[in-house]
């Protein structure tokens, strides 16, 4: 579309003519829409403007259908259009309607059906080509030699009897108009017929409408007949071809069929005689693996004896370090009373010294308070410590267990990575000594910088007894209240570390049992590493008895391929016998074949004669209904001619009856009575 509006106004500067406005609008809207229709309907088109159209479609190529309906154009605007239309090569649908054409454009139209090979559709409705004959014969002589369009539209064109004479002769010629829409126009009664007999030999014409053009029903029913037989006739014809294709394409898969399956038959024999030559190859390689697979399994037994071996040193390790374990936990155990003692004797001694300050040191009473409160914290610090190492304690659990765990597993799949396992659980086993070992320095120090805070608050307690004492005379009538609280708030303070220490031992005492409970599943998994050995012991047994049943199996085998292989020979030679029995049956195909081509070609010269035979018959039926038909419409016309008379004459019978009973006497006396 850009190409085309830039031809265009590259046309118009060198033709020295302004460029119409609407014309470039309406073309920048159609490259926008990326449409192929050019759509210039209602727009007042210029003489200039239409040559310079006219040079740009000789060169356009993108284009398919144009409007120019209602465009008001002069009769050499028109002229030059359509003369730049005649080789155009894109355009299928032009409309033209509502120009109000001519002498000159009907000439310019017949020469452009004359020329153009491309265009399809054809809309001259509102126009008044059938005013001028002369100019119309020349638009049916373009018709006639077209051979492209198929769809013609002549609506209000005031075409008469001579101009419907003249489309009749060009339909006859015309072998590719499917619809042709005449209606409105004034054809009359000879149009009508002359129309009839132009399609009694035309073919092609599917669609005519002809209302409004005072043609009688009878000739308007012929016509719709005649285009319904072209319809039937159309669709036979389509049937027949695709009919004789598909059995041209059955005799063509025939022989296809035919030929695969001798070539099928040529690559089963030699697929057959490859297959035995494999089969002897692939005998003899069996045996080889058989004899290889032997190999390996004796080697892989010596290997299973090899890891046998190390898997009982490795037991033995595993039990020497379960016994270096149990010690441990006995130290750990030692150290755990030793502490229990150490505090308990810390906490002799702070009793003590309370019960020497209550007397002494009531104005610190407040203080502490305070002590005791920073006393909870640490003892909050301390149970959070203890529950951290609880957790690492069940960690190290859960580790255990998974090492176990998967430490059966690699036993029970794969024999081979036992030395990679073995190397493993070592490193676990390091790796929880050396926390334990961490963990027991920890807890160690821990303890060593809390007796070190605690000697610190001990000489700072002391320093400030001093200072109390000598504060004692001013303030023994105030601590008489307070001594009461202080000791409650006491009680409780004891009672919450009796408490704790009941909870801190309990939760040691839960380690050492899971640690006793961890030290009887190593034991169990000791038990069950013993019991997998005695059972690899008892599977390499049964592989060599498997091996002396292969040995027995490979002798076997060699037996059955002595035996297959006679068979072979014996399968060998029936082939050949099938194969030149099939041979010959082949070549008695191929002799059928021969006929049956020559009975095919003898059906198709019979379906030929007989198509034309029925078309020879189609065309004298069609001569007996067009004169059978104008036999009725004689009949008809003459019945009606009878009625009309017969009903005249009862108009006159009756007449004649009411003039004599008016003038009898037994009208006259019957009038009055009225």
């Amino acid at each position: 579309m850009e190409d085309f509006r830039w031809t265009y106004l590259q046309l118009c500067k060198e033709g020295g003519v302004e460029p119409q406005e609407s014309v470039v609008a309406q073309l920048q809207d159609s490259r926008a829409a990326h449409s192929s229709r050019l759509d210039l309907s209602g727009h007042s088109l210029s003489t200039d403007t239409c040559s310079i159209l006219a040079r740009a479609f000789q060169k356009d190529a993108v284009f398919t259908e144009v409007s120019l309906s209602d465009c008001m154009l002069t009769e050499e605007g028109t002229k030059m259009l359509l003369a730049g239309l005649f080789h155009n090569i894109s355009v299928k649908c032009l409309d033209l309607k509502g120009n109000n054409l001519r002498s000159t454009g009907a000439e310019v139209l017949g020469k452009l059906l004359g020329c153009n090979k491309t265009l399809h559709r054809l809309v001259l409705e509102w126009n008044a080509l059938g005013v001028w004959e002369e100019s119309f014969s020349l638009f049916c002589d373009g018709l006639a030699s077209n051979n492209t369009l198929t769809h013609l539209d002549l609506r209000n064109n005031q075409i008469n009897h001579h101009g419907a004479s003249e489309l009749a002769l060009a339909l006859r010629r015309n072998s590719t108009l499917q619809e042709l829409d005449l209606r409105w126009n004034n054809i009359g009664l000879l149009g009508g017929r002359s129309l009839l007999e132009a399609l009694q030999k035309n073919k092609s014409v599917i669609q005519l409408e002809m209302a409004g053009n005072n043609i009688p029903s009878d000739i308007l029913k012929a016509l719709e007949q005649s285009t319904g037989h072209n319809s039937e006739r159309e669709f036979t014809l389509r049937e027949s071809r695709n009919k004789t294709h598909v059995l041209s394409r059955e005799i063509q898969s025939l022989k296809e069929e035919k030929g695969r399956q001798f070539l099928s038959l040529m690559e089963t024999i030699d697929r057959q005689r490859e297959e035995m030559g494999r089969s002897t190859k692939s005998s003899s390689a069996q045996i080889g693996q058989l004899q290889q697979a032997l190999n390996e399994r004796k080697s892989a037994i010596n290997s299973l004896t090899a890891k046998l071996q190390m898997t009982e040193a490795a037991l033995a390790l595993s039990e020497q370090k379960g016994q270096s374990m149990g010690e441990v936990l006995c130290r750990m155990k030692a150290e755990k009373e030793e502490q229990k003692e150490q505090q308990s004797r810390l906490r002799k001694k702070q009793e003590e010294e309370s019960s020497l300050r209550e007397g002494k040191l009531h104005r610190e009473i407040q203080n502490l308070m305070e002590t005791n409160g920073q006393l909870r914290s640490k003892v909050e610090e301390l149970e959070c410590r203890c529950k951290s190492q609880q957790q690492q304690i069940f960690e190290l659990k859960q580790e255990l267990t998974n090492s176990t765990a998967e430490l059966k597993m690699r036993l029970m799949k794969a024999e081979d990575r036992l030395e990679s396992e073995k190397r493993r659980s070592k490193q676990a086993l390091e790796d929880m000594e050396a926390l334990r070992h961490k963990e027991v320095e920890n807890v160690s120090q821990h303890l060593e910088e809390s007796e070190r805070a605690l000697q610190e608050r001990i000489f700072k307690l002391e320093a400030q007894r001093i200072q109390l004492e000598e504060e004692l005379g001013k303030t023994k009538a105030a601590v008489v209240t307070e001594r009461a609280q202080a000791e409650e708030e006491l009680g409780k303070v004891r009672t919450q570390m009796r408490l704790e220490e009941q909870e801190h031992v309990s939760s040691l005492e839960e380690k050492l049992r899971s640690l006793r409970a961890s030290m009887q599943q190593l034991q169990m998994h000791c038990s069950q590493q013993k019991q997998n050995i005695s059972e690899l012991q008892a599977k390499s047994s049964h592989q060599s008895v498997e091996t002396d049943g292969l040995r027995r199996r490979i002798e076997e085998l060699q037996q059955d391929l002595s035996g297959k292989e006679q068979e072979k020979m014996a399968e060998v030679s029936r082939v050949r016998v099938e194969l030149l029995e099939q041979i010959g049956q082949l070549e008695a195909d191929r002799t059928a074949q021969e006929g049956l081509k020559s009975k095919i070609s003898a059906l198709e010269r019979e379906m030929k004669v007989l198509t034309n035979n029925h078309r020879e018959v189609l065309l004298d039926k069609e001569s007996e209904k067009s004169s059978l038909l104008e036999k009725l419409r004689l009949k008809e016309v003459e019945i009606q001619r009878m009625k009309e008379d017969e009903a005249q004459r009862a108009s006159y019978l009756q007449s004649a009856i009411l003039s004599y009973v008016q003038g009898s006497p037994l009208g006259r006396y019957s009038s009055p009575n009225k």
